[in-house]
């Protein structure tokens, strides 16, 4: 079976929300629920935290995380894209040695909602597709920019997208999706050919995920809704019914 390596990326520096890897979400540290999420997938051979962080580092260990190194401060900038960060963990677990890996995922702690069920479903599509590079977590957004988007042009309201104004019943709009940050897995043959970019150059499938389960945890009200709806149980965690049944 091809070797699939997970980076859970957590940089310390956060200006939206400071210190929201290590906040407490539902109990436990926010990074805490993707690296118990890892534990529950059989498909990951090696599961490690690239952070800039000791004190982000720390907390990851203690929540069993296997951190081997510390990310360089070039790669923690607020600017800095997330493809070398990915790039440089690959090098650095298989550097000096003989083992390979066939797979690279990036989980974001930042969208934890993600499921098992989730990196299963992604990789047995992109493993049935040997023309893809990759394969990306998606969602339906509430509404189709197509058909909803507007902006104004010469003092006139005009469709944002203008293949919109051919469509007169919302049921005819194509489907349209976002990345949501859920998952993103990638052949690493194409990580180590590509240095600058993913989006811009490669093969991709989509792999839809509930929009409901779509969360993103950038700021204070994102982080709060996020609570609610897992408090409410409009989404499940699997890993803490795991843990509270022990």
């Amino acid at each position: 079976m091809p070797r699939l390596l997970a980076v859970i990326t957590a940089r310390g520096g956060s200006k939206g929300l400071p210190g929201k890897n290590i906040r407490p979400f539902l109990g436990i540290p926010l990074i805490a629920h993707t690296i118990l999420l890892s534990k529950m997938c059989p498909e990951i051979d090696r599961c490690i935290v690239s952070t800039d962080s000791a004190e982000i580092a720390n907390v990851a260990k203690q929540f069993g995380a296997d951190v081997p190194f510390m990310r360089p401060a070039d790669l923690a900038r607020d600017d800095t894209p997330i493809w070398p960060v990915l790039r440089h963990a690959q090098a650095k677990v298989e550097e000096g040695g003989s083992l390979k890996y066939d797979e690279l995922l990036l989980l974001d702690p930042t969208s934890p909602a993600r499921e098992p069920s989730d990196i299963t479903g992604a990789l047995n599509r992109l493993r049935e597709s040997q023309a893809a590079d990759g394969i990306i977590g998606v969602s339906r957004p509430d509404f189709n920019p197509i058909w909803h988007c507007v902006t104004e042009r010469e003092g006139w309201m005009a469709h944002l997208i203008e293949e919109g104004g051919r469509f007169e019943r919302r049921q005819d709009v194509p489907a349209v999706y976002r990345i949501n940050g859920a998952l993103y897995i990638w052949r690493t043959a194409f990580a180590r050919a590509e240095p600058y970019s993913w989006l811009q150059k490669g093969k991709h499938l989509i792999y839809e995920l509930p929009e409901s389960r779509a969360m993103s945890i950038d700021t204070v009200d994102q982080f709060e809704k996020a609570e609610i709806l897992v408090k409410s149980g409009l989404i499940t965690f699997p890993w803490l019914k795991q843990s509270q049944t022990r």
